[in-house]
């Protein structure tokens, strides 16, 4: 994390907040109560931004600058709101097509579907507020600037949005191993969500509970599972192919 990608100190993170800066989180001293503090909780309210007791040691690290126990990290883009992008879209007459991303950490896999998305002209990203990656220059680098054109929604939780998606008309449909159906075998008509969870563990149990329909890659080798970015990158692609075969 490079500095300038970072906001230091509780009177300047105050600030950025107040004005409206898109911040991903905050790491706060694990100990730290003061009227400073109280403040910055205030200016929080209501907004999309975790905050995270750490070590005073942790923040050390990550920058020699009197930080006075706080460190705000500054995305990259500005997000949107999937409420917001959603009527556009059907307003436009199109058929929407979101990728949601559920609990993916690494930032060069998140950067390479961004990458993807923008060259299958999928509408919308979903990343969840809290155990996600986040849009920095990294992500952005990987995505071969994508993500400077490609709307990223960053909403409270993958659970909800997909509650929002099927009750505006989008059918949502995850990829799992333990799904009876591969990829090829179900129907991706109309407006469609794609949901992709982490390598280790997959998209959520919950989640999966939730989805309209659940689909599998064959894996015909040795080894269990595929790089999520070509997983993903297989699924959008399912759809470009039945979109345009129609």
């Amino acid at each position: 994390m490079k500095e300038n990608e970072m906001i230091f100190g509780l009177r300047a993170v105050i600030e950025a907040v107040q004005a409206g800066r898109e911040i991903d989180k905050i790491l706060m001293k694990r100990e730290l109560q003061s009227e400073l503090s109280k403040e910055l909780f205030e200016a929080l309210k209501g907004q999309n931004i975790p905050v995270q007791r750490v070590p005073f040691e942790r923040l050390d690290r990550l920058t020699r600058k009197n930080h006075q126990g706080v460190i705000a990290f500054v995305s990259a883009v500005a997000y949107q709101r999937l409420e917001d992008i959603l009527p556009f879209l059907y307003e436009q007459g199109k058929e929407p097509f979101i990728v949601l991303l559920d609990g993916i950490t690494d930032v060069r896999n998140f950067g390479a579907i961004a990458r993807t998305c923008e060259c299958a002209g999928v509408d919308a990203i979903v990343i969840p507020s809290k155990g996600s990656v986040t849009v920095n220059a990294d992500a952005v680098k990987t995505s071969a600037g994508a993500l400077h054109t490609l709307p990223v929604c960053k909403e409270k939780s993958i659970g909800q949005a997909i509650h929002f998606l099927q009750a505006s008309g989008v059918k949502v449909i995850a990829a799992s191993e333990k799904a009876a159906d591969t990829y090829t075998q179900v129907s991706y008509d109309g407006p469609v969500a794609i949901v992709m969870g982490a390598e280790d563990t997959g998209v959520s149990a919950e989640n999966l509970r939730t989805c309209d329909d659940l689909v599998k890659i064959p894996l015909l080798g040795t080894i269990g599972s595929l790089n999520v970015s070509v997983a993903a990158s297989l699924l959008i692609y399912e759809v470009v192919r039945r979109r345009m075969a129609e």
